[in-house]
């Protein structure tokens, strides 16, 4: 509580002190109150500035690849977004699931283009190779954050297959999107790496 120091003396010689709880209070309530609108706006810049990504398995099998099996990754067809095709994304997408995987095993090669599963598994079995990991494209979005306010979007479906049986022992969807606050520079290939790791974790 605030006090007013006043410049009178009472009967037994003391200064007088009288309350002003209105003018403290509205001091105080309008201070707390800017406090509260500093911290939500920090929040929402944050917010806005942070991108988000997830592995999402839609068949997480018991079988594990071992260290000695070989580990073939094919490359998808480039992602397209409306009339736009982003040449190199299907490399892209194979380079980084190359790189996760070689985290885990020394045996891992990449592949040539694969236009389906039946080509994906041929190839692997030629190659003769025991694990196929079968990387798809299904949508690939890259935008002019920074002024458009739209964010960079990417999803790629993703299966891994025991090529002598061809049996499907993984699969989920990889997802990600851009934050809005963005300098530029950025790309939907920059969303893969961690969702990524975390799908080749499962695996081993």
């Amino acid at each position: 509580m605030c006090w007013l120091r006043v410049g009178f003396l009472t009967g037994n010689r003391e200064l007088c002190y009288i309350p002003l709880i209105s003018k403290c209070h509205a001091g105080l309530y309008k201070d707390v109150l800017m406090r509260v609108l500093l911290t939500l706006a920090l929040i929402t810049v944050l917010s806005g500035c942070a991108d988000s990504h997830r592995w999402l398995p839609q068949q997480n099998g018991s079988a594990r690849i071992t260290a000695n099996e070989r580990i073939f990754v094919t490359t998808p067809a480039d992602g397209e977004y409306g009339d736009n095709v982003y040449s190199g994304s299907g490399r892209n997408t194979t380079k980084i699931i190359y790189n996760a995987t070689s985290a885990k095993s020394r045996l891992v090669r990449i592949g040539g283009l694969a236009e389906n599963f039946e080509d994906a598994v041929a190839q692997a079995r030629r190659a003769d190779q025991d694990i196929l990991i079968f990387p798809t494209i299904l949508h690939w979005e890259d935008r002019a954050t920074e002024w458009s306010m739209i964010p960079d979007k990417v999803e790629i479906k993703v299966e891994v297959i025991r090529v002598q049986t061809g049996d499907v022992i993984s699969s989920g969807i990889i997802k990600g999107s851009s934050g809005l606050a963005t300098f530029g520079g950025d790309h939907p290939q920059d969303l893969l790496p961690e969702p990524v790791t975390e799908f080749v974790s499962s695996l081993f």
